[in-house]
């Protein structure tokens, strides 16, 4: 049996994915550092790794 290519018309699809967007990410401010970073994320800043705050990797230890 034929089925119809479309039952929802392309107007009703558009007006259903308009709220559909990417959110802008979050940003927080170290309070050690006072380096602006994504949250959940580690961060270099003076050569060093920090994560929520403490240093993770120190410059000396990093190879290059």
């Amino acid at each position: 049996m034929a089925h119809p290519k479309s039952k929802i018309s392309k107007q009703r699809k558009r007006k259903r994915r308009t709220h559909k967007k990417a959110a802008v990410p979050t940003v927080a401010v170290c309070k050690t550092t006072g380096e602006a970073h994504l949250y959940h994320n580690a961060y270099w800043s003076e050569g060093n790794m920090y994560y929520k705050g403490q240093m993770v990797i120190k410059a000396d230890e990093v190879e290059e």
